[in-house]
């Protein structure tokens, strides 16, 4: 079973977000994970992996 922090939940919802506390507690979790932007796609990329795809595929200039 997955616990909450509700205390962090609410600090981010009512605090974060500014919901009041009765528009808080009428989302479900997943509504307000949305919200947060939690799960909305995959992180951004580091530096490393940035260069690593850079060497691995080089810009081309067409010289004409």
């Amino acid at each position: 079973m997955t616990r909450f922090d509700w205390p962090a939940l609410m600090r981010a919802g009512i605090a974060g977000l500014g919901l009041r506390p009765a528009e808080f507690w009428a989302l479900t979790p997943v509504e307000l994970m949305l919200m947060l932007g939690v799960g909305a796609g995959p992180p951004p990329i580091s530096r490393a992996r940035l260069d690593e795809l850079a060497r691995a595929f080089p810009d081309i200039s067409e010289k004409g």
